[in-house]
C-alpha cells in the first residue's frame, strides 16, 4: 500500500517539478513574444502564470507546423506525426495532471484548474493540422482559404485561445447569462482580430516560405482586399473592447494592453502599401508598446469597479 500513498515528500517533489515546468513555460513567452510578454506582466498574480502556460502550449504547436520541424530535417509526414504525438501528449496530460513534457505539464495544471477541455484544444489542433496540409511553394500553387475555411481556421487557431484565457480569468466568478454571452463574443473577436492582423503583417513569410494564403481564395491580396480586412479587424476590436469592463479587474489592464497594441498594428498595416506588406513585417516600436501598456494600466486603475 505504501506505493500508492502520496506522502509529503511526494507532494514536494511534484510541486518542484510543476514549478520547474512553469518556469520553462514563462521562458517560452519571453523568448517568442515581447508584446504578449509585456501584457502578461500586467495580469494579476492569480492569472499570470496560467496565461503563460497556455501561450507555451500553443507556441510549441505553432513551431512544429511553421518551420522548426522542417528545418530540423523532418519530412511532411514526420511533421504530421510530431504534431499528432504532441496533441496526444497534451490530452493525456489534461486527463492525468502530469506530463514528462514540462510545457504540457504546466498547461495541464492550468487546464484542470480553469476548466479548459478538449472542446477547445481539439479545434486548435485541427487548425494546426490544416497548416501541415498546406502545399509547398517549390512544387505547387499557394494553398488558400475561402470564407468558410478561413472562419474554421481562425476559430481553431485563435478564437479558442481567447476562450482559454477567458476561462482562466472568470474561474470562480458568478457571471450572468447576458454578461457571459458578451464575454464569450469578446474573447472570440479579440482572438480573431489578433490572428487577422498577424496574417496581414506576415504576408511575405506566409506566402513565400510557408506557401499559405489565409486571406484570399485568389492567391495574392490586393490593396482593396487589404482595406476590407482592416475594416473587419476594426469591427472585431470594437466588439472585444465592449467586453473588457466585464472582466475581473486584475485581468483588464493586460487585455487592454494587448487590444491597444493590435489596434496600433492595424493602424500601421492600414498605412502600409500592399506591395510593402509582401516584403517586410510591420511592427510597433518598443516605446509605443510601453506607452500603450501604461495607458491600459492607468485606465484600469481609475475604473470604479
Amino acid at each position: 500500500m505504501s506505493g500508492t500513498r502520496t506522502t509529503a515528500s511526494d507532494r514536494a517533489a511534484l510541486e518542484r517539478f510543476t514549478a520547474t515546468a512553469e518556469s520553462a513555460a514563462a521562458g517560452v513567452i519571453r523568448s517568442y513574444s515581447t508584446s504578449f510578454g509585456l501584457a502578461s506582466r500586467l495580469l494579476g498574480s492569480r492569472h499570470r502564470q496560467h496565461v503563460r502556460n497556455v501561450y507555451a502550449m500553443v507556441r510549441i504547436a505553432d513551431e512544429i507546423v511553421d518551420g522548426v520541424a522542417a528545418e530540423a530535417g523532418l519530412t511532411r509526414a514526420d511533421q504530421q506525426a510530431a504534431l499528432t504525438e504532441y496533441a496526444e501528449q497534451t490530452h493525456r496530460a489534461m486527463r492525468s495532471g502530469y506530463s514528462s513534457n514540462i510545457v504540457l505539464h504546466a498547461f495541464a495544471r492550468t487546464a484542470r484548474e480553469s476548466g479548459i477541455g478538449t472542446d477547445l484544444t481539439e479545434p486548435f489542433f485541427s487548425s494546426m493540422r490544416d497548416d501541415l496540409g498546406a502545399t509547398d511553394t517549390a512544387t505547387a500553387q499557394l494553398r488558400t482559404h475561402d470564407a468558410a475555411s478561413h472562419a474554421r481556421y481562425v476559430y481553431g487557431s485563435a478564437e479558442v485561445v481567447g476562450l482559454m484565457c477567458l476561462r482562466i480569468f472568470v474561474r470562480g466568478m458568478r457571471v450572468s447569462d447576458a454578461d457571459q454571452a458578451t464575454l464569450l463574443h469578446g474573447a472570440k473577436q479579440l482572438g480573431a482580430a489578433f490572428q487577422n492582423v498577424n496574417f496581414l503583417r506576415d504576408l511575405a513569410d506566409d506566402t513565400d516560405r510557408l506557401g499559405r494564403g489565409y486571406l484570399s481564395s485568389d492567391g495574392r491580396l490586393t490593396q482593396a482586399q487589404r482595406d476590407g480586412w482592416v475594416l473587419t479587424i476594426r469591427q472585431q476590436l470594437a466588439d472585444a473592447d465592449r467586453s473588457i469592463p466585464l472582466l475581473p479587474r486584475d485581468a483588464r489592464a493586460a487585455v487592454r494592453s494587448a487590444h491597444g497594441l493590435f489596434t496600433a498594428l492595424t493602424d500601421r498595416v492600414a498605412r502600409t502599401p500592399i506591395e510593402v506588406l509582401y516584403r517586410q513585417r510591420v511592427r510597433v516600436p518598443d516605446a509605443q508598446k510601453a506607452a500603450i501598456a501604461a495607458r491600459a494600466l492607468i485606465t484600469t486603475t481609475w475604473e470604479r469597479a
